[in-house]
């Protein structure tokens, strides 16, 4: 397997079970893996790629006392030859799992996302696994404790573990389990892992077909070919070969193991039957003989657990065998950035926020694919109810490609994708991507976008509420400076957030436009030689003021209409634009006018207290200037002496009021007319 230029470090881990996991081989408490990392040694070239390492020490055919040593010689020589040879790696069926499994992580890296192994349906949110609930050994009562959670939990298969107690126990556990669901409710698999003898076997196993097992996976220990032949020959329950597949990595003892015994189904582990390659010829010879399987992980962490199950999503796409995919659970520190999620009793990829997302943009694909020349999309309500308009899908295109011009975005730029597809900013941003041919990264609407994030996207459009709250976190903050290229909008910009951009070491643009527009319709630099107070129209837009002061616009290529705006601006004669305030976010208070906006950020310079300007009726003034302020305590005083101090005498509000939340629009943009009417609500209290 041949990549870009790379490196590889090995990171020794040892996990800790949340409570102790019986086989018949004994008690896991912990559990030691090795997490092998693959990086770029072009700086030119980023990506990532993240692959495990995890024999069982007990069991693996590669494990012995001088496992590490090994492992970092193997990816000395992987490093110094640039090339994974997995055929010369047979012998090593872990590692080269885990090589296999970074080597995949980087490709995905270089599509967008490190956890994406093997794009697919389940990938993409639209399909879950489905998946055994497994009980582990332990006492009589442990186990019925175990298997109730899993029956609550909406599991309708359970593996039970047998073997640590004795055998008339379990067969009480299984007799009660029938006595409630019959198998077309449950269905029963059983895992001996080779806790029963030759000689007692063939009636343990008659006991267990009264009660309509699905399955026993390997009821006697490995290496008893013709024991096992005859077991299978003639068993009254099925028979599923596992820890008899470890160390065959031969292809042909391979089809010798399955020729001889004849099994009812095998189990495929990678990390224990030869990695991705080595179980895929074990899945082929299977298919070939009419011999069922399933995949199951071999307690790997969720980094091992992540690949085998996309793995087996992507090659087996339409199975409903159930899999043994639910051990992502069992260990107090998982890796928790692989987004796993069980739900009754399937496995799925992303959260049902996140899926959801995923089905909102397909859906906008599909539409737009459709031959309609019109796309529907919200004004955000910001200065009263929302509003559904119906737009172009040319002029669509054409405001996105000349963004895509103004920021120098090429095919391939990754571009995250963290607004609501119902207003334009999130379509915009999505036909960005598509007119760019740019690498699409998904994520569900938050106000922390980079929360999941592993590698800073090229480009992301956010509000100031985004950027704010990615600040306060250093994964977060660390991702968002890293981005190449970040656009900011639906919103102003503080003083406090305006002093953070100017240290970002890439492009940072605040954006003006509106639902009308299609998007932004001219850029300003936040940080660099090139910050400005000052918006530069697009190529093609042309601004002038009304007699009112407000800004007008001429966009033919996204609005054939002149578009007069409620912002009052002032123009400079090289066509830059600064905006002052909203006209109708005008408040005259005893014959003075004041714009809302303008008071806001001159307090903002000098509090982290979020606030709005608002008013409420006044039989005196007309208008009384009212200061709504988000905080957990009383600090009217407070706000009022920063109000005397900061601002001139007409301009100190009469009123203050503490709020919980202050209202906001969906896309994060102050709600005026809430405001207005919450300031109005809270007077009358007094």
């Amino acid at each position: 397997m041949h990549f870009l230029p790379f490196k590889l470090r090995v990171i020794p881990r040892e996990l800790v079970f949340k409570q102790p996991a019986g086989t018949s081989r004994g008690v896991y408490t912990t559990r030691k893996v090795w997490y092998i990392v693959l990086s770029s040694t072009d700086p030119q070239i980023r990506f990532t790629g993240l692959g495990e390492c995890a024999p069982l020490y007990d069991l693996s055919c590669d494990y012995d006392e001088h496992y590490e040593q090994r492992l970092r010689q193997i990816c000395a020589e992987v490093e110094e030859t640039q090339n994974l040879n997995s055929e010369k790696l047979r012998p090593y069926p872990s590692i080269l799992f885990g090589l296999q499994s970074a080597f995949r992580s980087a490709a995905g890296s270089l599509a967008g996302d490190y956890l994406k192994l093997f794009p697919s349906a389940f990938t993409q949110g639209q399909r879950g696994i489905p998946i055994n609930g497994l009980v582990w050994m332990g006492s009589y009562e442990e186990m019925c404790q175990r298997m109730e959670e899993k029956l609550d939990k909406g599991f309708r298969c359970v593996k039970l573990k047998i073997g640590a107690i004795d055998f008339e126990s379990e067969l009480n556990l299984i007799r009660q389990l029938r006595a409630r669901f019959s198998a077309d409710t449950v269905e029963l698999r059983v895992d001996a892992n080779g806790g029963f003898t030759p000689e007692e076997a063939p009636q343990r196993l008659e006991e267990l077909a009264r009660y309509d097992i699905h399955s026993i996976e390997q009821p006697i220990r490995q290496h008893q070919w013709e024991e096992m032949a005859r077991l299978c020959a003639n068993t009254p329950l099925p028979i599923a070969l596992d820890e008899e597949l470890i160390g065959v990595n031969d292809y042909k003892q391979k089809i010798e193991l399955l020729d001889t015994i004849h099994p009812q189904y095998i189990v495929l582990k990678p990390s224990l039957h030869g990695a991705f390659t080595g179980a895929g010829e074990w899945m082929s010879l299977a298919k070939d003989r009419g011999i069922g399987y399933w995949t199951t992980s071999a307690l790997e962490s969720n980094v091992g657990l992540n690949a085998i199950a996309q793995w087996c999503a992507a090659i087996d796409p339409d199975t409903t065998m159930p899999q043994g995919l639910g051990t992502g659970q069992l260990f107090a520190e998982n890796f928790q950035e692989a987004p796993l999620h069980i739900e009754g009793d399937c496995l799925w990829y992303g959260s049902p926020k996140q899926r959801a997302f995923l089905q909102e943009i397909e859906d906008f694909k599909e539409r737009w694919k459709q031959p309609v020349p019109t796309m529907t999309v919200h004004t955000s309500g910001s200065t009263g109810k929302p509003k559904e308009m119906h737009v172009e899908k040319v002029r669509m295109w054409d405001s996105a490609m000349a963004t895509l011009q103004a920021l120098g975005l090429q095919e391939g730029n990754s571009a995250l994708l963290c607004m609501p597809l119902k207003y334009i900013a999130g379509q915009m941003m999505l036909v960005r991507t598509l007119a760019g041919q740019l690498t699409l990264v998904p994520v569900a609407p938050t106000s922390h976008p980079f929360a999941h994030l592993h590698q800073a996207p090229d480009f992301a459009a956010l509000t100031p509420m985004q950027v704010f709250e990615s600040l306060k976190v250093p994964h977060e903050r660390s991702l968002l400076r890293r981005t190449l290229c970040l656009i900011i909008g639906g919103g102003a910009i503080s003083a406090e957030l305006a002093k953070e951009i100017a240290s970002f070491p890439n492009p940072v643009f605040s954006t003006y436009g509106m639902t009308e527009t299609l998007s932004h319709i001219a850029l300003r630099r936040l940080n660099g030689p090139s910050a400005s107070d000052y918006y530069t129209p697009l190529t093609g837009v042309e601004v002038s003021l009304s007699d009112e002061g407000t800004l007008e616009i001429y966009a033919p290529r996204v609005n054939p209409e002149r578009l007069v705006t409620n912002d009052v601006a002032e123009l400079l004669p090289n066509g830059l634009f600064r905006i002052i305030g909203r006209k109708d976010n005008v408040i005259c208070s005893g014959g003075i006018k004041m714009h809302i906006e303008e008071l806001e950020s001159a307090l903002a310079q000098h509090t982290n207290t979020s606030i709005q300007i608002t008013s409420v009726p006044d039989a005196s003034l007309g208008e009384a200037l009212t200061l709504l302020y988000e905080s957990e305590t009383e600090i009217a005083e407070e706000m009022e002496a920063l109000c005397r101090r900061v601002l001139s005498k007409y301009e100190v509000p009469r009123h203050f009021f503490r709020v919980s939340h202050l209202p906001l629009t969906e896309t994060g943009k102050p709600a005026r007319a809430q405001a207005k009417k919450l300031a109005a609500k809270m007077m009358n209290r007094e």
